[in-house]
């Protein structure tokens, strides 16, 4: 494992959003949902592709918060534009399990 700098740590953004919307990604090459996500004030909605749909249905995402880089470029995801990277952690069955914060905190929240 390489290890970093506490400088290179703190130029990463890692903010808490609520999903305000999700829509299936039909154009993804691995099965994908389009999500809107509310960073609150300062930063504002932002959109993502996440590989999250084998134990998240679009319903029980909505309103739930995650963790995600802020500060990364845009990046083209076929016909999306990412603006955020939604953070989480692979099982062993290669799913992904949503990093987020166990309790409400005001979105835009930086990680401390």
């Amino acid at each position: 494992m390489e290890t970093i700098d506490w400088s290179d740590f703190e130029k990463v953004e890692l903010r808490v959003g609520s999903i305000v919307e999700v829509e299936d990604f039909p154009e993804a090459r691995k099965p994908a949902y389009r999500l809107k996500i509310d960073f609150g004030d300062e930063i504002g909605l932002r959109k993502s592709s996440a590989q999250i749909t084998d134990i998240y249905s679009k319903q029980n995402l909505v309103g739930r918060q995650v963790v995600a880089v802020v500060n990364f470029p845009p990046k083209q995801i076929g016909p999306v534009r990412s603006e955020c990277l939604v953070t989480g952690f692979h099982r062993e069955d290669g799913a992904v399990v949503l990093a987020r914060p166990d309790s409400k905190v005001p979105n835009g929240t930086k990680l401390a």
